[in-house]
């Protein structure tokens, strides 16, 4: 069962839209969230709560697609009641150990902050300001991952570096939105490219600015523009370093962000 709760305002969400919501779950005669974001705890007084950033038709690590996909014709600012039983709702993947049967009936409130439509071969669109001396080069051919050229007998930065290749004219990004980007990222220490969006069907998006990426995409994407194309230079501190399971533990980053949209 869906049922629209309240009803939001302006563009109806449809199919591959992004999305940021909010959400409970709870099952049915307990009076105790199961998961969700309410709950969420900030990294900092002044940061905002983390949300789910998701794609409308697009796995969702945190929500199941029969609840993801009940937001698809709704409007901005709606919630929305999704009811039904584990089986139908999770199906295969619900998680044995959990303690929720296949015929218990689960309850998600979903509430749509925001979204909006955004191209997935999008990219940032003018021209390519040269990199500052010390910076990777960066070639960025259309509907491609960019090659970034790490400059020879340079040292890695010890502090976050950033360059706005290209400059956007849209709205500026706020700490707590939904980034909707395409990326390249290589490994300073080799120059081998370890991630692209370009390699995973285009345009992806990330709840920024409060601590949903790597730190280092926090302080230098927070306060650019839709359409800026940005080089950023993490140093492990700023990047994997905490993560000591991670292969990029040890390495510096290097990323080229293209900023499409904000949701």
């Amino acid at each position: 069962m869906v049922e629209t709760v309240s009803e939001g305002s302006g563009t109806a969400i449809k199919a591959s839209d992004f999305v940021r919501l909010d959400w409970t779950v709870e099952k049915w005669g307990e009076d105790q969230e199961l998961g969700g974001t309410w709950a969420a705890t900030s990294t900092g007084e002044s940061t905002p709560r983390r949300q789910s950033v998701e794609q409308i038709g697009k796995p969702s690590q945190q929500l199941p697609a029969k609840v993801l996909d009940a937001v698809e014709g709704k409007k901005p600012g709606s919630r929305v009641l999704v009811q039904g039983t584990a089986g139908d709702l999770i199906g295969e993947s619900l998680n044995p150990s959990s303690g929720i049967k296949q015929k218990d009936v689960l309850i998600w409130v979903v509430d749509v902050s925001g979204a909006g439509t955004v191209d997935a071969k999008g990219e940032a669109k003018g021209e390519q300001a040269a990199t500052e001396a010390g910076m990777p080069e960066v070639k960025a051919p259309s509907q491609k991952a960019a090659t970034i050229t790490i400059p020879k007998n340079t040292k890695a930065p010890k502090d976050l570096k950033e360059q706005v290749l290209i400059k956007g004219d849209g709205k500026k990004v706020e700490a707590g939105q939904g980034l909707v980007a395409q990326y390249t990222g290589v490994k300073w220490e080799d120059g081998k490219k370890f991630d692209s969006s370009w390699d995973h069907g285009g345009a992806t998006a990330f709840q920024i600015g409060t601590g949903s990426v790597v730190p280092g995409w926090d302080k230098g994407l927070v306060g650019k523009n839709v359409g800026d194309r940005v080089l950023l230079v993490i140093p492990p501190s700023l990047g994997y370093g905490s993560s000591p399971n991670s292969e990029l533990s040890k390495n510096t980053l290097v990323f080229v962000v293209d900023i499409l949209d904000v949701v």
